[in-house]
């Protein structure tokens, strides 16, 4: 009767207010609180019937969008990215044992034990190879952990350029940090947390963007010049009130053999900072690159020092996006975004792949996005590029025409129209 009791009133406080709760988090669009009501309910409602442990508390990660720096973590660049308002949901509780059990909506439900900790070779590019990693790195940094369950309703969609995987990351580990730290595990710690799971237990090099995107919130200026203490820097800007609508759209083209061009972006950056005697681009300069240009074509070839010029100008450029945000000058920014866009295009050479002349839809969608948006709005390829999805900041007045016109070309339910969301991973709090 008790356990009965501890779910009603659960329940009681989702519905109570008309979906109050929600509104910092996925804004106050017609019909949102009454999908999102729906939508906790029925997680707490799986969990009843998958755990039904007492006091079970809810937790909520956005995605993440790329919105300035364009390859140029991987050689200690700046990067301007936000959490959007779709986000992966938990509902979860201790459970006294030593072992996490979760269950996700459209996945097969698993556990962990974390009586032992190391990397198992079976589990790599797993959920299941995420949780152990945190657990693990958490312990070593001093923080607490013990088993817990968890149901899982994950809404930021599997290769939709938002970054589902670091929003699963910080979503555990802010569920460890609540349930056996009291939240006092900080967020850049959880982001790194999760890095570490990515790289060494799942076994796929990451930077740590999104992660810190995801777990900060907001508008967010990252410099990795050093890459152990990354300078993060939220920044005061409410997108919301612009009158525009940011919109990714999934272009769609196959990801599969697309390894060997998002490695190419990285070594041949890197093979320019080598000639120059530096590590990395950050520790080289434009002005020296251009006057070493006519030994370094050889060396280098000229792909790479195109890349090159793309990291400098980009990096500028993303200091430049802070600056106009920072003082509510809109034009300035989206102005930049589309400089960026081009300059991904023309010199990082990372819209289409070089042997597949025929599949170029990221091509395609910022063709027409600049043919809709040119003198109104903004555009740039979004995330790794060579596939997928592009960005656009588009006029609220026209963003209805805007999707119609790329659905009509990519397909339904092809966009999401997104708000920047303040708050990062966090527990939901529905008092």
């Amino acid at each position: 009767m008790k356990l009965m009791k501890n779910y009603e009133t659960l329940k009681t406080k989702i519905l109570a207010g008309g979906g109050r709760h929600f509104v910092q988090l996925y804004g106050a669009g017609a019909g949102v609180a009454e999908y999102q009501t729906c939508r906790y309910v029925s997680a707490l409602e799986r969990f009843k019937s998958f755990s039904g442990l007492h006091s079970p508390q809810f937790f909520s990660a956005p995605g993440r969008t790329e919105i300035g720096g364009n390859h140029t973590d991987h050689n200690n660049g700046m990067v301007l990215a936000g959490a959007v308002n779709i986000d992966n949901i938990a509902v979860a509780a201790a459970n006294g044992s030593g072992t996490v059990r979760i269950e996700s909506f459209g996945y097969p439900s698993f556990e962990v034990s974390l009586h032992e900790l190391q990397p198992v070779e079976a589990e790599k590019n797993t959920p299941a190879s995420l949780v152990r990693g945190i657990a693990s790195r958490l312990q070593e940094l001093g923080f607490g952990t013990g088993g817990f369950d968890a149901v899982i309703d994950g809404c930021v969609p599997k290769g939709s350029g938002l970054s589902s995987s670091a929003s699963f990351e910080v979503l555990v580990g802010t569920i460890f940090n609540h349930l056996f730290n009291n939240g006092t595990v900080m967020p850049v710690c959880i982001a790194q947390t999760g890095q570490y799971a990515e790289n060494v237990y799942f076994g796929k090099p990451c930077g740590l963007m999104d992660q810190v995107a995801c777990t900060c919130g907001g508008f967010v200026a990252i410099d990795f010049a050093d890459t152990a203490n990354p300078a993060i820097r939220k920044i005061a800007f409410d997108l919301s009130k612009s009158n525009f609508s940011l919109v990714i759209t999934n272009t769609g083209g196959s990801h599969e053999n697309l390894t060997p061009e998002y490695a190419s972006v990285f070594a041949e950056m890197k093979s320019v900072a080598g000639f120059m005697g530096a590590k990395t681009l950050r520790g080289a300069s434009l002005e020296k690159t251009l006057e070493a240009l006519p030994e370094m074509r050889n060396a280098t070839g000229d792909r790479a020092i195109l890349r090159a010029i793309h990291f400098y100008n980009e990096n500028t450029r993303v200091a430049k996006q802070v600056a106009a945000l920072e003082r509510n000058d809109f034009n300035t920014f989206l102005e930049l975004v589309t400089e960026s866009g081009y300059s991904s295009y023309m010199l990082n050479q990372n819209v289409y792949t070089t042997n597949s002349r025929h599949e170029q839809s990221v091509a395609l969608g910022l063709a027409i996005s600049e043919l809709l948006l040119k003198g109104r709005g903004a555009w740039r390829v979004h995330g790794g590029g060579f596939a997928g999805t592009i960005q656009a900041f588009v006029p609220e007045n026209m963003s209805a025409e805007y999707i119609r016109s790329m659905e009509h070309i990519f397909g339904a339910k092809a966009c999401n129209k997104l708000l920047i969301r303040e708050k990062g991973a966090i527990r939901v709090d529905l008092s």
